[in-house]
């Protein structure tokens, strides 16, 4: 720990928190963490502080980072008796950074309270699952005041490497529902593509190497391809929270009176990945709904 080291608060501890909690414990941060269930001992091990609730985290941090699932666990969080503007009361100037994936009017609603608390508020939403989280190399796209990004950008820069300041309060969030909707369609090109391939008798893990190498190439065929080749479909990031974010994507164009065809096309292949029992899998898995609707698997399960 150096003697520089900031005072952060972290809650939520699943697959992403806990790597980038790790990460700013290396950059010789003191970290305060509270999470839903039990603390990972590895966070222990590493001197991370545990806080039997949120409001505790805020108490005792300066800069305090949350990473949950969906809006109403931010809600929570943050407002509950326990929450984390509980623990802010009393105490100005702090600032509260949300890097959940969740509904940009409601982070703008957030936002607002935590101001009215004499604290600053950023959403950071971010790109890159799990492995860009252990790889502090996750693309982090922040909605904020200049000047408290410019305070949080030293942080960001711990757990990220392509960070951007979006605008003010929720463009963070409306950026990644963007991210969200170039995945999803890539992933479901990718996933027809290697299908089709397949079944028509070429070796899709040739085929994929092959496109690699041309226009067709993507970050989405090189990883995600190659999880639907080698059946590889533990979560880096679940079906079931890219189906909220499509939601968000959705209900956000009817809001604005548009239509995202594709997008909806692509959370209904989602849903049908759901159905078939695969929500928790990773959203690489979206290539079952394909096979399903071919009656070919790109390739043999392991």
């Amino acid at each position: 720990m150096t003697k520089s080291g900031l005072k952060l608060g972290f809650v939520g501890l699943g697959i992403m928190g806990t790597p980038m909690v790790m990460n700013l414990i290396k950059g010789g941060h003191v970290l305060f963490v509270n999470t839903r269930s039990k603390v990972p001992q590895e966070l222990v091990d590493a001197g991370a502080t545990v806080c039997t609730s949120p409001a505790g985290v805020a108490e005792r941090a300066d800069i305090i980072f949350t990473m949950v699932p969906d809006t109403p666990d931010v809600e929570k969080v943050l407002f509950s008796d326990n929450g984390i503007a509980q623990g802010l009361k009393g105490s100005k100037g702090k600032v509260v950074v949300d890097m959940s994936s969740i509904d940009p009017i409601a982070t703008k609603e957030y936002a607002k309270k935590i101001n009215a608390l004499g604290c600053d508020y950023v959403d950071a939403p971010v790109s890159g699952g799990e492995v860009g989280a252990k790889a502090a190399s996750l693309t982090i796209m922040v909605g904020a005041d200049e000047a408290v990004f410019e305070r949080v950008k030293p942080l960001f820069e711990l757990m990220g490497k392509n960070i951007t300041l979006i605008g003010g309060n929720g463009a963070g969030q409306t950026c990644k529902v963007a991210n969200q909707i170039i995945v999803a369609l890539n992933i479901a090109a990718v996933s027809e593509a290697l299908v089709f391939a397949s079944k028509a008798g070429a070796d899709p893990a040739k085929v994929r190497q092959a496109l690699m190498g041309g226009f067709a190439a993507s970050r989405i065929l090189e990883v995600h391809g190659e999880r639907m080749v080698k059946r590889t479909f533990n979560p880096g990031f679940r079906i079931a929270l890219h189906q909220k974010d499509l939601n968000l994507a959705l209900q956000g164009a009817k809001s604005l009176k548009m239509a995202l065809p594709q997008t909806a096309n692509a959370a209904q292949l989602m849903q049908a990945c759901a159905a078939l029992g695969h929500d928790q899998a990773d959203h690489s898995a979206l290539v079952k709904a394909i096979e399903a609707l071919a009656n070919h698997k790109v390739a043999p399960d392991a």
